[in-house]
């Protein structure tokens, strides 16, 4: 019979060190990274690194290499984590002794893998048609084995573009105009706990939201048959009837930040207006609550406005919030704001 609480496959995370490994002071074979050391193990712990196994295939052929993908894997993802950018390092890091423990295999006594290795990891194998297809998969391959070990009761899905800075004539790159320099501009998705759900990587030139779709349904057809509430959080840029309409259908909750009009705007003038009076030594802060409807949208929703007049500022600063909530405006606010620590 398996454990009454249903705790059975749930068994404690407990690192586990190789007796081979030993501290100890030789300054020829010193190391300044021995704190990845305790973060190979938790991935060992909860086979994070491992996982990857059954999502990225070997076309290698040859009989004579010294490191399997997962290592070579694990000395690409480890080495960034210790601050190193890209694979010009890698010479130096495979003489690393914590880098040969990270890796494992032929590595703890021969070493890590060269420039060249890692070099063809990245532009070769990693960049086949099925395993540039499998990769995105990794992030929730990953945070399903943790979840599955302590399952949240919520989940909030922050969506957001971000800026890459390319340099020479690289593929897909573009100037962008809003961030001023050539670049790329990839499309995230976080969770609450800061987790990264899965990422795109696009042409420097697209909208914030292109392609948003084809990331957010992966993460979210994860999350459909689980027994925990849905929250969505976004900026302007997402504030699409197209997005709306999606999660509704899927249960979620959702804040997004409208852009200003007209309309919005008179339909919050008298917070708009300046007091004739002293100015304020603190912030002065004003919330609306009403029923909009946009050209574009096929019923009204509930906007939620947010008036603020700062001490020395002329103007107040104002925002938009559409959402489905039901909370009061105050905590509508409050909850939008967090997606600010993703």
């Amino acid at each position: 019979m398996g454990n009454p609480e249903g705790e059975s496959d749930r068994c404690p995370i407990r690192p586990y060190f190789d007796r081979r490994l030993k501290l100890a002071f030789h300054g020829s074979r010193v190391t300044s990274d021995a704190g990845l050391l305790a973060y190979g193990k938790l991935d060992d712990a909860l086979e994070l690194t491992a996982s990857a196994s059954d999502a990225i295939c070997d076309h290698r052929t040859g009989k004579n290499g010294w490191h399997g993908v997962i290592g070579l894997l694990r000395q690409s993802v480890y080495g960034r984590l210790a601050g190193y950018e890209d694979v010009n390092d890698a010479d130096r890091l495979g003489r690393d002794p914590a880098m040969h423990w990270i890796v494992g295999g032929k590595a703890v006594e021969r070493g890590g893998a060269s420039t060249s290795e890692m070099g063809r990891l990245e532009t070769e194998l990693l960049a086949t048609d099925d395993n540039l297809a499998a990769l995105p998969e990794l992030s929730g391959i990953r945070i399903d084995r943790v979840h599955h070990r302590n399952p949240p009761k919520l989940i909030v899905l922050d969506m957001d573009s971000s800026v890459r800075p390319s340099h020479g004539d690289q593929e897909g790159t573009a100037y962008n105009g809003l961030f001023g320099r050539t670049c790329y501009h990839p499309l995230f998705v976080f969770n609450q706990f800061g987790d990264l759900e899965r990422c795109a990587l696009r042409p420097g030139n697209v909208h914030s939201a292109h392609e948003w779709r084809d990331v957010l349904d992966p993460v979210v057809a994860r999350y459909r048959d689980r027994l925990l509430r849905r929250y969505f959080r976004g900026d302007a840029a997402f504030a699409l009837p197209g997005i709306y309409e999606f999660l509704k259908a899927e249960s979620f909750k959702y804040a997004i930040r409208l852009p200003a009009n007209k309309v919005l705007q008179d339909s919050i003038a008298p917070p708009l207006k300046r007091l004739v009076s002293r100015p304020p030594n603190g912030v002065r802060r004003y919330l609306a609550n009403f029923r909009y409807l946009a050209a574009s949208w096929t019923k009204p929703r509930r906007v939620i406005a947010k008036v603020e007049w700062h001490p020395g500022e002329l103007y107040p600063r104002v925002g938009f919030i559409v959402t489905n909530l039901s909370r009061p405006a105050e905590r509508v606010v409050a909850f939008y704001n967090q997606r600010g620590t993703a």
